[in-house]
């Protein structure tokens, strides 16, 4: 887990190392223990390394590899490095390090195009062709390492961070109004390509884009989940899906557990992270360390769910962290927690992972998480409705949206009253091939598009604020293969993830799984109210703020007289979401 960054030019100057320099500092917070700048002519890339893998400095990077003429700077975590390793000895490849990243450099080498196909993991790379002058940027399939791009004036620059690249200059920070209208319908998503400012862009996941020296580029999407079933999988029993899920499941947890460092779980007492726990104790981990957190109760809500967290940490014997945050304490970490944002996040549980993340790096610096188990078995409330619908793309945007479209022209500037971009999204993505049921086409939506933009970003922002590395074995590739080849009736049972349920309760106790869905609450930032609102009141007044005009004033007025009552669907306040785009905006200098 790292943060890397670059230039590239394509009229003949060289690249930037100021504007590397600027880039590369802005990320510490991600790579800590190392960084290094390598710039030969036209390309430049810089990296910030938190030590997981191989802890020598031959691992260092940008790793550069002058006999096969590679130059290469990686963040994420190859789980199969060792497999592909001894593949490439066969091949008659000689290794200077124990780490991963030098088994990309010489599995692009040896499988160019290829090589993306045989990684297991999480990862943004960038490699450099001495010979061909190409630059390859290759991300992820499912999204979970970031990588944001700036393109103009003759040049490439890309970064894990989008505020880096505010840092190194030169970019366009006018708000993009299809991203505005994403991030205020979309439930502050905004799906690649686009960001919030028209500027930047984000290399789509499961994306391998090769820039020529002139500029000229090609890409490919090299793997795309499919839902379509053959009869075998029509005819499997539950049973059956319940063995097959045990199975993946243990596999990618088991793989998430490579490291040369201390790995910890985030706990939150539901389901999906108590699974990990256990299967961790089944595969033989009996010192798990697990991490809880809670804050104050607000408007009748709890903040807590310490109490099935302690079921779970009691029953397999970890050794338990419970955090508890007061307001005050809450209300101090959330400058530190927008900064942290690589783009505007409007889910209340930012800060509570933000406060979690630091008191986790006290003791591990390699954590497992639950987030994406909703979004692959079918967890969430709005898949029943599209299940039944007639218009399941209709019925998802009333579930899932903040706001219509009518409702969004009356809360924004005429500037930015454009067309239903968000609508438009979610239909063109439901219409596309590969998923016949309603069902699967929100589960693919959902966990190709919507998990990127919030809930994984979201742990991956938070966590690498402190220097720690979130890894999410529910989105192992090959389980979310299995998990879309499963009937759509087998996910929905026993009220959403049935088949994910029914193997919990072979694994933990029942009262963690027979009890009501739980959300990360911080009800401080739903009931605002106190500082809080104060501090709400302070960004949306600003002189920045109504120079800006993104929001119509009579909007800010009603929603000031009574912020309890414009609480969104997804239980959100408008007022925060409001507030937090501003806030962030100020907080990058935009």
């Amino acid at each position: 887990m790292c943060g890397i960054c670059g230039e590239v030019t394509f009229l003949g100057q060289p690249a930037s190392v100021d504007a590397v320099m600027a880039m590369n500092g802005c990320m510490i917070k991600r790579g800590p223990d190392g960084d290094g700048i390598v710039a030969r002519g036209r390309v430049a890339f810089g990296h910030r390394r938190l030590k997981i893998i191989d802890l020598s400095e031959k691992a260092e990077q940008p790793m550069v590899d002058p006999a096969l003429g590679v130059t290469i700077v990686f963040n994420g975590c190859i789980y199969n490095h060792k497999e592909l390793r001894a593949e490439l000895e066969a091949k008659g490849y000689v290794f200077f390090s124990e780490g991963d990243t030098e088994v990309i450099s010489k599995g692009w080498h040896a499988w160019g195009t290829e090589l993306p196909k045989k990684l297991f993991g999480m990862f943004a790379i960038a490699i450099h062709e001495r010979d061909s002058g190409r630059v390859i940027l290759i991300r992820d399939r499912l999204g979970i390492k970031p990588l944001y791009i700036s393109e103009g004036a003759g040049r490439l620059r890309f970064s894990s961070s989008l505020p880096s690249l505010l840092k190194a200059g030169g970019v366009d920070a006018s708000i993009d109004p299809v991203g505005l209208n994403a991030y205020m319908t979309f439930h502050s998503v905004v799906p690649a390509p686009r960001t919030i400012l028209a500027g930047v862009r984000k290399l789509p996941p499961a994306t391998l884009r090769i820039y020529e020296p002139d500029g000229r580029t090609k890409e490919e999407v090299y793997w795309t989940v499919s839902y379509e079933r053959s009869s075998a999988d029509v005819a499997r029993s539950f049973e059956e899906w319940r063995g097959q899920v045990h199975d993946s499941l243990r596999t990618a947890v088991a793989r998430r557990m490579i490291a040369d460092v201390p790995v910890g779980v985030l706990l939150s007492g539901g389901v999906d992270s108590s699974v990990v726990v256990a299967l961790l104790a089944e595969l033989g981990h009996n010192d798990i360390e697990t991490f809880s957190i809670g804050f104050e109760a607000r408007g009748g809500e709890e903040g807590d769910e310490f109490r099935y967290s302690d079921i779970i940490a009691e029953r397999f014997g970890t050794t338990h962290h419970k955090i508890r945050i007061e307001e005050s304490r809450m209300l101090d970490a959330l400058p530190g927690a927008i900064d942290a944002m690589s783009e505007p996040m409007v889910s209340h549980d930012c800060v509570a992972f933000y406060l979690l993340s630091e008191e986790v790096r006290k003791h591990v610096t390699v954590v497992q998480s639950g987030q994406g188990a909703d979004e692959i078995f079918a967890g969430y409330h709005w898949y029943p409705p599209v299940a039944a619908s007639n218009d399941p793309a209709a019925d998802y945007a009333k579930a899932f949206f903040d706001r219509d479209h009518a409702r969004y022209l009356a809360h924004v500037t005429d500037e930015y009253a454009g067309a239903d971009n968000a609508r438009a999204f979610v239909e063109e993505h439901f219409a596309m091939a590969g998923a016949d049921d309603a069902v699967d086409k929100a589960l693919r939506l959902d966990s190709t598009v919507m998990l990127v933009d919030d809930p994984v970003k979201r742990v991956d922002n938070m966590t690498m604020a402190h220097s720690l590395e979130a890894r999410v074995p529910f989105l192992d590739h090959e389980l979310v293969e299995l998990a879309a080849r499963i009937p759509g009736k087998h996910k929905l049972a026993d009220g959403g993830k049935g088949v994910l349920k029914d193997l919990a309760r072979q694994i933990v106790p029942k009262e963690i799984v027979d009890r009501p869905k739980g959300y990360f609450p911080v009800p401080g930032l739903k009931y605002l109210e106190g500082k809080t609102l104060e501090m709400v009141r302070d960004a949306l007044g600003s002189q920045a703020a109504r120079e800006r005009g993104l929001f119509r004033p009579e909007y800010l007025e009603t929603l000031f007289e009574n912020p309890q009552a414009h609480i969104t669907p997804l239980r959100g306040s408008e007022l925060w979401q409001c507030a937090l785009l501003e806030v962030w905006l100020q907080t990058h200098g935009v």
